[in-house]
């Protein structure tokens, strides 16, 4: 086959890689916006609990997860979609790591800052939601967007479960055209001229919003 007729056929998969990449964002934000919160403010036991289930999804492999989920679970009479399993080990995966990074952010923030909210008569939640969290959010915005290509190229291994995304239509190209160089090739260029753009975007949203700052 001839590169571009490759290349082609590689494309054939890049909707199911934008739709994974999609749904698991979905679960990414959430799950790092939430847990990282409750870590921060949790105490004791429950914050202990928290750490143990953000440590489980951080240090599991994905592969091993997606394995588990989607062969494992119909075992159980859990009965989940390819996406589904994708969207949720890939999210919670890649969202436990944002979780750790809102957490840090939220720590930063001076004690001062609390106290005068305290000192306007508002409550904890309202510190928390009015003070800290706006601006622990800006910190990690550059985080974020790393996180969104971070799924993008995690997104490849859902082919393992039968998901006929890019990567998945590379190891079909490989069976019809032994081309291993030409394969592989294009497929790092599909994977590039998706994340290197984003990736652009982001180093230009970071440097507009320390220029705003300045």
């Amino acid at each position: 086959m001839s590169f571009p007729t490759i290349l082609l056929w590689l494309l054939q998969g890049l909707g199911v890689t934008m739709a994974v990449t999609a749904l698991s964002a979905l679960v990414v934000f959430p799950f790092a916006l939430v847990f990282g919160v409750l870590e921060y403010r949790l105490r004791g036991i429950p914050r202990f609990l928290v750490t143990v289930f953000i440590d489980f999804w951080r240090s599991s492999s994905v592969i091993i997860l997606l394995f588990f989920f989607f062969y494992v679970g119909p075992a159980f009479d859990v009965f989940l979609s390819a996406y589904a399993v994708g969207a949720l080990v890939i999210g919670c995966n890649i969202g436990a790591y944002g979780s750790q990074a809102l957490r840090s952010a939220l720590e930063t923030i001076p004690a001062g800052q609390k106290e005068a909210g305290r000192a306007l008569g508002l409550s904890r939640n309202r510190i928390l939601f009015l003070i800290e969290l706006p601006q622990a959010l800006r910190k990690v915005i550059p985080i974020a967007g790393n996180e969104v290509i971070e799924i993008v190229k995690t997104s490849a291994n859902v082919s393992l479960i039968g998901l006929a995304d890019v990567t998945f239509k590379a190891k079909e190209a490989m069976q019809a055209s032994h081309q291993p160089a030409e394969i592989y090739s294009a497929l790092l260029g599909v994977y590039i001229a998706i994340c290197l753009p984003m990736a652009l975007a982001i180093h230009a949203l970071v440097r507009r919003g320390q220029a705003r700052r300045a």
